[in-house]
């Protein structure tokens, strides 16, 4: 059974809960266990919370949820970039996987609520990066 760290961004709180649901009933599927659920304040905040559960021996990988939309500037772009290339460290640094599930940049309100799926696919791509490591 895979065990799972679970950090959920509470900016755009409407659109990251039901990521959250979706992300839990993914793991339920995949007969997973969400092992420890951080909230964090945004998606700029996750890196950290996703390496304080990479650095746990009974977590075998950590799926990322949040929300990034657009603004009056390009800051959703600066956010979406910076978090993902921050990820991907704390994944290579740990040797565990770290999933983004977030969706963004560049889309509205609307757009990410339509993308709350990716709650799931983080969950499943965890899941099948531990099955798939040696």
């Amino acid at each position: 059974m895979v065990t799972l760290g679970l950090v959920v961004a509470r900016f755009n709180r409407a659109v990251t809960e039901e990521m959250e649901a979706a992300a839990r009933e993914a793991a339920a599927e995949r007969d997973a266990t969400v092992a420890e659920t951080v909230p964090v304040p945004g998606v700029y905040d996750a890196p950290l919370a996703a390496d304080r559960l990479a650095r746990r021996g009974d977590v075998d990988a950590v799926a990322v949820v949040g929300a990034v939309v657009t603004g009056d500037t390009d800051h959703d772009q600066v956010i979406g970039r910076a978090t993902a290339a921050a990820l991907t460290d704390v994944s290579l640094d740990r040797d565990t996987p770290v999933v983004l599930g977030v969706s963004g940049p560049g889309m509205s309100g609307a757009e990410a609520r339509e993308r709350v799926g990716k709650g799931a696919e983080a969950v499943n791509a965890a899941v099948e990066m531990v099955e798939a490591l040696p």
